[in-house]
């Protein structure tokens, strides 16, 4: 009787490790970073120094040329109003699912909305 509860024990103790993440926070985004032939290897100063008031209406549209500033990838294509200023980034708030949420973003990858 005591074998088995061991034998169960055992088998409980592999159930508490945990699983090592695989892969890194832009994995299977080849689609949504891409850019066409005449875009490639770009960076437009007119997207990079746009300004943004609070209140205003942003879509999230990430530009792979520049990774700083940009925000998980879950949230691509998510529209949301902009919230405030922190630095060079903007803080936007958007939803997710239910939930509301504030995300920094860098002007390169926020687009604006009539």
């Amino acid at each position: 009787m005591s074998s088995t509860l061991e034998s169960f024990i055992n088998k409980l103790f592999f159930l508490d490790i945990m699983v090592k993440r695989v892969g890194s926070k832009i994995r299977k985004s080849r689609h949504k970073l891409k850019k066409s032939i005449s875009e490639k290897s770009r960076i437009r100063i007119r997207s990079f120094l746009q300004s943004f008031n609070k209140g205003e209406r942003v879509a999230l549209k990430a530009d792979s040329t520049y990774s700083k500033g940009q925000y998980f990838l879950r949230f691509h294509g998510k529209t949301g109003k902009v919230a405030g200023k922190q630095g060079d980034c903007y803080l936007v708030n958007i939803k997710d699912l239910n939930k509301k949420k504030t995300v920094i973003v860098h002007p390169v990858h926020l687009k604006k909305v009539d």
